[in-house]
Parts: structure tokens; C-alpha cells; sequence
């Protein structure tokens, strides 16, 4: 068997389009997490405990410096709120992901009852 047939043959299996379809609808599931958490979640939070943005919040290690040349040097941050941010994304996708396991399992409980029946 050629090589080429043999890709064909692995390329147009239904796990693989299914593989495909749920990589793509994951991807945009996340932009649409990612933006409901920087969008619509967190400015209410950081306008409850007076008017942070979580995307600004860092702790400066080292501040920027300007060297012997002119050339500036940037500072050094832990970017502190940029991962509460993620931290809640992830969270949600993970909140998502189980709900959506979980309805899975309870059709095919469903599905193999009725089959046992």
C-alpha cells in the first residue's frame, strides 16, 4: 500500500474529522471564555475592590532603568493579576468541560440501559 493511499485512509476516518471539529470548536470555545472572563467577569470584580484592573496588577522586582547608552531598560514584573485572570479562564473551561462529561456519561447510561432492556 502507498504511503499516500495509506494517509488517505487515516485522513478521512470519522475519529479523525470528529478530532478535527472538536480542536476547532475548543478553540473558539476558549477565545470565547477568554473574553468572557476579561470582558464581562473581571471588571465587576476589580470595580468591587476599588476600580483595579486585574490586567495591571504586577509586583515591580527590579524598576526600569536607563543604561550608560540611553537605552531603557524594562522593568522587571510578576504579573500577578494577568494570572488570576487565567486562573479564572481556566476554571471556567475546566467547570465547562466537566458539566459537558458529565451529561455524556448520563445519555450513555441512558443508552445502556435501554440496550440491556
Amino acid at each position: 500500500m502507498s504511503i499516500v493511499k495509506e494517509f488517505q485512509e487515516f485522513a478521512v476516518k470519522g475519529n479523525m474529522v470528529d478530532m478535527a471539529v472538536g480542536i476547532i470548536v475548543g478553540g473558539a470555545f476558549g477565545k470565547i471564555v477568554t473574553s468572557l472572563v476579561n470582558d464581562v467577569i473581571m471588571p465587576p470584580i476589580g470595580l468591587l475592590l476599588g476600580g483595579v484592573d486585574f490586567k495591571d496588577l504586577a509586583l515591580t522586582l527590579k524598576a526600569a532603568t536607563v543604561d550608560a547608552s540611553g537605552a531603557e531598560v524594562a522593568a522587571v514584573t510578576l504579573k500577578y493579576g494577568a494570572f488570576v485572570q487565567t486562573v479564572v479562564d481556566f476554571l471556567i473551561v475546566a467547570i465547562a468541560v466537566f458539566a459537558m462529561v458529565k451529561v455524556i456519561n448520563g445519555l450513555r447510561r441512558k443508552q445502556d440501559a435501554a440496550a440491556a432492556k
